[in-house]
């Protein structure tokens, strides 16, 4: 035992520096008898007598005897449980009605067991949590005549203004194991219980209330709290706990509620893990500049009600922080007074089924009833003055000489990767804080690469409605395939020549795992032909690449070694990448000359417009990824020139390490610079968030000002047996076992697996080369994932919800990318 250490502890002397001896739960319920709650008495058999292995009898006997005998209950207290992220509710063995010091000390024994049983190590795994402790919790039984939970908000939807009780007669584990219909009560925040019936009276509804109150502000945060009246009608506190499945709300942004958030980076980007405070700061002033250039007010932060009216208050528009995401206040244009007629369809057309019935479900909603005089576009006259010239030149132009338009857009961009270099002479922290504020504004030849890629998605959509009833979707998306010019596809395709040219080291590649590659690289122990060429060129990519705060390929190739060790799987020669690609491209030109034909022969003016335009989008639709790789070489100079600013920072104990400054904002860092504030207590709160976020897999697409999710409210839409419905996004069909992917790092798809994934970016399309198929949860059939996935003449198919909950890794799958289907058979 170490020093200080104890086998067995009255929960009424443990305090709060003692989680590591007693566990989570003994932890919340000696904080609860501390705040002055009702808790039944009990002790604590700690983690010393677990590590011990045996378990302390006599210690028990003494404990069980001043207790005054009788029953108790016995329960688990893990270190890992009832922890902000993971509750292990129901993972960890209860033992109701124990009587007796020998059946007391088997029931330590069972909850002991229980730390190493299965279900529990899967929940570990699941939720990336490392081995923990037992101690176990001895409390004496409460008879009760109604017992239940409270949730201090709702568990299902997240909002924050309604608590949530289920109730039922006798024992409240009949409620928590579910093996009763419950009696179930939704108490409103500033309303009455009213005539409530079932097992609980109004007033023992609002004593539920009164306590939900208190312990949420207690602990700071939603509760899920065990209670049991007994025949006295006493309430007892039997457990309070973190509701580890909620999503951060909303913060109080001062505008008048209630307001609608859309979500931006998974659906836009492909991006679900949180951003780091910096990525989000450095982020937000970067859009700034761009939208500058247009006229615009950036992040729209500014918009606030300068004559009182209402006016600006319901229009919003900021980018707001939510559980480390970005989200965009859309309540202006929901409560526009045409958007029931528009917003549907474009949300629809651009980003699936389900941010369509989202945004149909907040119209319908009363409270986003439309304002008065909002009929208009909402862009400011002069903004469309500057940019609609512009634009008419600059897409006209692109469409009627496609190769200058592409060769232009290409030297832009060189000349963006030159204009992203930090000037020289910066020295200081300041020095280089300041450039990495000031460099939100675009560099000169915006126009010139921007207008041929917009030209190239006007190209890309305009033919659907051109040849509606003289072609499908589908042969329209294969004319997409195989498509040129795409900077990420020929960062694929050149990582595939990387994998041939290093076949010669497969048996290494292949055995060792990547990051030991990664460091023995960096070290000059591991030659690789062709790799510092490569990452010479897009080593400023990675996953989730629009977060300053990760880093980059050049800095940590390891997952470049994983997709190499992925490519050296294959081995039929008629599956691999380039030969695949060379495929798509063939099938897309075919399938266009088809087309023409086809649509001149029965429509001849629409079918020599449609021609014209399915021909200029491959000549500029690979355009589409160029505008974000240019964007990366302005956030790789800044992230440089953070890291040496946190050098700094760190030399003067004002933090941890270096790469510590990507959990402060611009302004908290260049306060540490300047005046030398020290920021280690706040880098280490927030990377604790950090990492409990990075756990969370699934992201509200829309969340209402008071926490609700709002697709909770959506009712599910048919399916078939086995059958999973989405969006088409890549044409085709494809059987194979699924390979669910939660994080790309060191991910692999062995040829012929279907990738399911929450989203994808960028980073992500590697796995696609030796992949059949693609099954996202979120996304838009223009981002990144399905167009590359289009280009490589895969079938995806994307917002299919909870796909990577309701397929697991081997069982076979069929996806339709042309019908937006996902077939579980086995």
């Amino acid at each position: 035992m170490r020093s200080g250490e104890t086998n067995v502890i009255g929960l009424n002397e443990i305090d709060a520096g003692m989680a590591d001896l007693v566990g989570g739960k003994a932890a919340g319920l000696a904080a609860l008898i501390a705040a002055g709650e009702r808790v039944p008495d009990g002790f604590c058999v700690t983690t010393a007598a677990h590590r011990a292995g045996t378990v302390p009898e006599d210690e028990i006997a003494r404990a069980y005897e001043r207790l005054g005998g009788g029953a108790v209950a016995v329960r688990s207290s893990a270190t890992a449980e009832d922890l902000p992220d993971a509750s292990f509710a129901g993972q960890q063995e209860t033992v109701l009605g124990v009587t007796g010091i020998a059946e007391l000390a088997g029931a330590v024994r069972k909850c002991w067991e229980s730390l190493r049983a299965e279900r529990a190590d899967t929940y570990r795994a699941a939720h990336r949590i490392g081995d923990s402790e037992m101690a176990v919790v001895v409390q004496r039984m409460i008879d009760p005549v109604a017992a239940g939970v409270l949730f201090t908000a709702d568990p299902i939807t997240g909002r924050r203004t309604a608590m949530v009780v289920d109730a039922a007669p006798g024992l409240g584990s009949a409620v928590v194991d579910g093996s009763v219909v419950p009696d179930h009560y939704v108490l409103e925040r500033d309303a009455p219980a009213g005539p409530a019936g079932g097992c609980l009276t109004p007033e023992r509804l609002d004593d539920l209330r009164a306590a939900g109150r208190r312990l949420q502000a207690l602990f700071g945060s939603p509760q899920d709290i065990e209670w049991a009246f007994d025949r006295e009608g006493v309430l007892w506190l039997l457990q309070s706990r973190p509701i580890t499945t909620l999503f951060p709300a909303p913060p109080d942004t001062g505008l008048p509620g209630p307001r609608v958030y859309l979500e931006l980076g998974a659906q836009f980007q492909g991006v679900v893990r949180p951003l780091t405070p910096m990525g989000i700061s450095a982020g937000k002033a970067m859009m700034a500049g761009l939208a500058g250039s247009f006229g615009g007010k950036g992040t729209g932060d500014e918009a606030r009600d300068g004559d009182g009216d209402g006016a600006k208050d319901g229009d919003g528009g900021g980018l707001v922080e939510i559980g480390g995401r970005l989200f965009l206040d859309v309540t202006g244009t929901v409560r526009n007074e045409g958007a029931a007629k528009w917003l549907p369809k474009v949300v629809g057309a651009d980003f699936g089924p389900r941010v369509r019935a989202v945004v149909e479900h907040v119209l319908e909603d009363p409270r986003f009833a439309p304002l008065p005089g909002t009929g208009g576009s909402g862009v400011p006259f002069r903004t469309m003055v500057r940019i609609v010239p512009r634009a008419v030149a600059g897409i006209g132009g692109a469409l009627a000489r496609p190769a200058a338009a592409r060769a232009r857009a290409f030297r832009a961009a060189r000349e963006f990767e030159r204009q992203a270099a930090a000037p020289a002479g910066l020295r200081t922290a300041v020095e280089r804080l300041e450039f990495v504020r000031a460099a939100g504004a675009p560099a000169a030849g915006l126009d010139r690469m921007l207008w041929p890629l917009l030209a190239g998605i006007f190209a890309g959509a305009a033919p659907g409605a051109l040849l509606k009833g003289i072609a499908t979707e589908a042969e329209v998306s294969t004319v997409m395939g195989g498509m040129p010019h795409n900077v990420t596809v020929e960062m694929d395709l050149a990582l595939w020549r990387l994998a041939e040219d290093a076949r010669e080291l497969r048996e290494p590649l292949l055995t060792t795992p990547p990051d030991e590659l990664a460091v023995m690289y960096r070290a000059g122990a591991l030659r690789v032909a062709g790799l510092p060429e490569f990452l010479d060129r897009y080593g400023h990519r990675a996953a989730a690449e629009i977060d300053i705060g990760v880093p980059r390929w050049a800095e940590d190739p390891a997952p470049v070694f994983a997709a190499i060790a992925n490519y050296l799987r294959v081995t039929d020669p008629e599956q691999a990448p380039d030969l695949r690609f060379a495929r798509a491209a063939a099938r897309a030109e075919l399938t266009l000359d088809a087309l023409v034909r086809r649509a001149r022969r029965r429509r001849p003016v629409r079918g020599v417009l449609a021609g014209l335009l399915l021909r200029r989008a491959r000549e500029l639709g690979g355009l589409r990824e160029l505008g974000k790789f240019v964007g990366l070489y302005a956030l790789r100079e800044r992230r440089r020139q953070l890291l040496l600013a946190g050098v700094e920072l760190a030399g003067r104990g004002l933090l941890e390490r270096a790469d510590d400054i990507m959990f402060l904002d611009l302004d908290e860092a260049a306060g540490a610079a300047r005046e030398g504030t020290d920021h280690r207590g706040t880098v280490a709160a927030r990377k604790a968030f950090h990492e409990r976020e990075l756990r969370r897999t699934r992201v509200p697409i829309a969340l209402l000002s008071d926490g609700t999710d709002v697709e909770t409210l959506l009712a599910p839409g048919p399916a078939g047996e086995g059958a999973l419905g989405g969006m088409p996004a890549a044409p085709g069909r494809a059987t194979g076992p699924a390979r669910v992917v939660l994080d790309p790092a060191g991910a692999r798809v062995e040829p012929g697996e279907i990738l399911v994934a929450p989203t994808t970016d960028p980073g992500w399309t590697p796995l696609f080369l030796t992949a059949a198929g693609l099954v996202t949860e979120i996304g838009a059939a223009l981002a990144h994932g399905p167009t590359v996935a289009r280009e490589y003449g895969i079938p995806a198919v994307i917002c299919v919800r909870d796909a990577t909950r309701e397929i697991r890794t081997g069982q076979t799958i069929t996806i339709d990318g042309a019908a937006g289907t996902v077939i579980i058979e086995g």
